[in-house]
């Protein structure tokens, strides 16, 4: 397949991250939100990343022509005219649900559809469909722009052409693709969430504080970023909600969310984006 347009569903984090390194790639990308204001922020957000990536010579085509690529919509019905699609909304099954069962009607018969889920059943998705040969996952890691790893899950029906041909995109938006078969959390939050998981358990117990939890990862573990930080970088809710898929998934005791990460999700304590999470953001 000659894919020259995608179509990028979520304007947020992941959507607009997506977005610019197909932009940069040379796509043609239509990204859809529910309202204006997530689009123009999402922009925002877009120009700013090429700017500092333009700023470090990590890209050098005018930032003009990559944020040319970039059409916005309000309206699924403009996905008629796209090539390909990654739906890039909120980690939740019904809010994936209506927006693919739509997006499913709009689109032409051959377009492949596929989800940046981090944990739900692709095979489960794809059943919401009339496609589920040309449904599969792609999901990309957080920063986009910046991760070059993306897992690319294929559900029970995924055909070996469709996996193909996004493999294909995906080497051409210069990511690293890996293989993934469909069960819960896939490879990287199988093995991620349960480490985070750990570690809320650790600070419930009084194992450690934040801070302390946090520098033994970093320099006993040689990981950029403590596992709390990054949960509040993620987002608490994604990180419980995909621990709960996990429980779901396997009803295995060692995927139990822990009760301190629950807490903080009811406090409304969800990470960067409420402005405090296992720390506070100013």
């Amino acid at each position: 397949m000659d894919i020259k347009t995608i179509g990028i569903v979520g304007a947020g984090t992941m959507g607009g991250g997506i977005a610019q390194v197909a932009a940069t790639s040379g796509l043609e990308v239509m990204v859809h939100d529910v309202g204006q204001e997530y689009l123009d922020r999402g922009l925002k957000t877009i120009d700013k990343s090429v700017s500092k990536l333009i700023e470090k010579g990590k890209i050098t085509e005018d930032k003009g022509k990559i944020l040319g690529r970039i059409k916005t919509t309000t309206s699924l019905d403009d996905f008629k005219a796209v090539d390909f699609v990654v739906e890039a909304v909120f980690e939740d099954y019904e809010v994936k649900k209506k927006v693919l069962v739509t997006l499913d009607k709009v689109l032409a018969p051959e377009v492949i559809l596929t989800s940046n889920t981090s944990s739900i059943s692709i095979t489960r998705l794809a059943a919401l469909t009339s496609r589920p040969a040309r449904f599969m996952g792609m999901h990309f890691m957080n920063p986009v722009p910046l991760m070059t790893l993306v897992e690319l899950v294929k559900g029970i029906a995924t055909s070996p052409e469709t996996f193909a041909v996004v493999k294909g995109l995906a080497e051409k938006m210069g990511k690293v693709p890996v293989e993934a078969n469909d069960y819960p959390g896939f490879i990287a939050n199988r093995i991620l969430m349960p480490m985070i998981n750990e570690a809320v358990c650790a600070l419930m117990e009084g194992v450690g504080s934040v801070e302390a939890i946090d520098t033994v990862m970093k320099l006993g573990m040689n990981h950029p970023l403590g596992p709390l930080a990054l949960a509040d970088l993620i987002g608490l809710d994604v990180c419980l909600y995909i621990m709960e898929v996990l429980y779901d998934g396997f009803k295995d005791s060692k995927y139990r969310p822990s009760p301190l990460l629950k807490k903080y999700v009811d406090a409304g304590y969800l990470g960067r984006k409420s402005g405090r999470g296992f720390y506070e953001y100013k």
